[in-house]
């Protein structure tokens, strides 16, 4: 295997273009909607870095950041570091599953995890475009919870389920579990939707969910670019970051070329396949109620665990149709396709790492080893392996 590169690469954007190779079958371009974003951010970085490894499975070239006034002459293929509202994604050319690597959705609040779970009752707010027929077609694979656009909603809502027991409340618009807090009384309930921004709400809204104990999350995906695809199962792990806090560590996938059918001729157990009949659920009625929907990154995630009484529940909490955690891993699995044609599947890991005191594995793929602004040290690689039946 190849040894571990370390990827410093800043983000080069226009200054690319000028250099661009005519003749190429088309380029591959990073997108980012958020033009805060530091360029140093290991986000920022991974995305790059991933852009590049996806333009080299599409035998293209990498042609840095998107840049509005750009002559490429030649079709583009994006990596946007965020799920496409459908307009945007018209404005940029994209059509279609083999235009970009994410995924394109017809409302915003469609590409957040409050389409899981249904609003309180018929009178609650709604944005336009939702759909109630989606809660009857999921609600056997996601847990008990609401979504609310208002705060009066979201009150009668978490009031409602505090008679079970604690709650989460979940922000729509946070990732990786941030902003998340556990509620056990009405006071608190009332002061974590107190601090929500009202216009965020209004767009995305928030979730209300019941909180599980001795949770393991699984994910399940498929990601297609050009002639792969790839399906998998695995379960995400915990670390710890700076400040000592748990947060997401990596995810540890087992990896089918092709599709669920190639997926589940493999060795899984019960719960994996539990998990993943419970994203085609999800997954069919997205497609199923909102008109304009396509992907060529899905993912989701299922939490199984147990609720204050020790019942145990299984269930989607949300849906990934961008970039993410598990992205490395992924990309990784895809390299290890297209470079051995007789590998019906591997086992990729990714791993996010914080400090420096860091042993990077022999072999792996190093998307980020460096200070990030927000974060400090952090260092984020994957490996594969190939898949030997138990």
């Amino acid at each position: 295997m190849a040894p571990a590169r370390i990827m410093r690469q800043r983000n080069t954007g226009r200054s690319r273009v000028a250099h661009l190779h005519t003749g190429t079958r088309g380029f591959v371009v990073s997108y980012s909607g958020a033009p805060e974003c530091d360029p140093r951010s290991h986000e920022a970085v991974t995305l790059r870095e991933i852009a590049q490894r996806v333009a080299a499975l599409k035998g293209c070239e990498y042609a840095g950041e998107y840049d509005a006034d750009g002559r490429y002459g030649a079709p583009l293929y994006f990596v946007p570091d965020d799920t496409l509202a459908l307009d945007a994604a018209r404005a940029l050319g994209i059509a279609g599953e083999h235009d970009l690597f994410g995924g394109v959705v017809p409302y915003e609040f469609v590409g957040t995890k409050s389409i899981t779970h249904p609003v309180f009752s018929e009178r609650a707010h709604v944005p336009r475009g939702w759909s109630r027929e989606f809660d009857r077609l999921v609600r056997n694979a996601v847990l008990p919870g609401f979504s609310a656009f208002a705060s009066e909603d979201a009150l009668a809502a978490g009031e409602r389920l505090l008679a079970r027991g604690p709650i989460r409340v979940k922000p729509s618009l946070a990732v990786g579990g941030r902003g998340q807090t556990i509620v056990r009384d009405s006071g608190t309930l009332a002061a974590a939707l107190a601090g929500l921004d009202p216009a965020d709400l209004a767009r995305c809204g928030v979730v209300l969910e019941q909180n599980l104990e001795d949770v393991t999350t699984y994910s399940v995906g498929q990601v297609l670019v050009h002639d792969l695809v790839a399906t998998y199962v695995g379960t995400q792990k915990l670390t710890p970051n700076g400040r000592g806090d748990e947060v997401y560590g990596g995810s540890d996938l087992t990896v089918a070329r092709g599709g669920f059918d190639a997926l589940l001729s493999l060795d899984i157990d019960d719960i994996a396949r539990d998990a993943i009949r419970r994203s085609r659920v999800y997954d069919a009625a997205v497609g199923a109620c909102f008109s304009g929907f396509f992907a060529s990154r899905r993912n989701y995630d299922i939490a199984r665990g147990r609720d204050a009484d020790g019942q145990v529940h299984c269930g989607v909490l949300e849906q990934s149709w961008r970039i993410g955690g598990a992205t490395p891993a992924e990309v990784a699995a895809l390299e290890a396709f297209r470079g051995d044609r007789s590998l019906r599947a591997v086992r990729a890991e990714c791993s996010e790492r914080y400090g420096r005191a860091v042993q990077v594995p022999d072999g792996a793929i190093v998307h980020f080893q460096d200070d990030d602004p927000e974060v400090g040290f952090i260092t984020k690689y994957a490996t594969v392996e190939r898949y030997v039946d138990a």
